[in-house]
């Protein structure tokens, strides 16, 4: 954006703004989601967001090969949909991961990949003073497993495009809707158990029952 400012492109810039946003406000959406979850007790708080990533998934295979003529809506409509979808993904797993992993870019990743072989690689003398330099190798293993998931993916991803075009992404929607509807109708059941009971749901019981077991 900065750079398309610099040179004048105005509307090139803008553009990239309103991706970034996109990303944002997917990102956002995760966080109510999980957030409004959370405080009513529901075990599918991360399972809500997936299944909304898995449905745009869904629909941007099934609508993609009818509206990919449509070259001034579809373009845009495209690179907001997917910015928004990354932005759905990305917080899932920051959230689970406690802050740990980023699943949209490998920048942070090739990082601390770096950072934990530098560390591997230090001498630790003896006569140093402090704590000797230690790597983490469980991080060091999965962020090159990550990476490694990347490449793959991407490979897979653009050879199954050149095939099938966008339905390549239905096998994928369909893998996370059938993660994301388990605790989804765990938790149906559990809130149609206690209205047929007249029970009412409380989260708190439900969390200080969590850190009894």
């Amino acid at each position: 954006t900065a750079d398309h400012l610099a040179l004048g492109e105005v509307w090139l810039a803008l553009t990239a703004l309103v991706a970034m946003l996109a990303f944002v406000s997917g990102a956002a959406s995760t966080a109510l989601l999980i957030n409004w979850a959370q405080r009513r007790g529901l075990r599918s708080h991360f399972a809500l967001s997936l299944l909304l990533e898995a449905m745009l998934l869904l629909l941007f295979g099934l609508a993609g090969a009818y509206l990919q003529e449509m070259d001034d809506f579809f373009l845009p409509g495209t690179v907001l949909l997917l910015c928004y979808i990354m932005g759905l993904q990305n917080a899932i797993i920051t959230k689970v991961s406690r802050a740990e992993i980023r699943t949209t870019h490998v920048t942070g990743l090739i990082t601390d990949i770096g950072i934990e072989l530098g560390k591997m690689f230090y001498y630790n003398r003896s006569s140093n003073k402090g704590e000797p330099v230690q790597a983490n190798r469980d991080k060091l293993f999965l962020h090159l497993k990550l990476v490694g998931c990347f490449f793959v993916g991407g490979v897979l991803g653009a050879l199954a495009f050149k095939r099938i075009g966008y339905s390549a992404t239905l096998p994928l929607a369909m893998w996370l809707i059938t993660l994301a509807v388990v605790p989804i109708w765990d938790d149906l059941r559990l809130q149609w158990w206690l209205y047929r009971r007249g029970i009412e749901h409380d989260p708190a019981a439900l969390d200080n029952g969590k850190q009894d077991d």
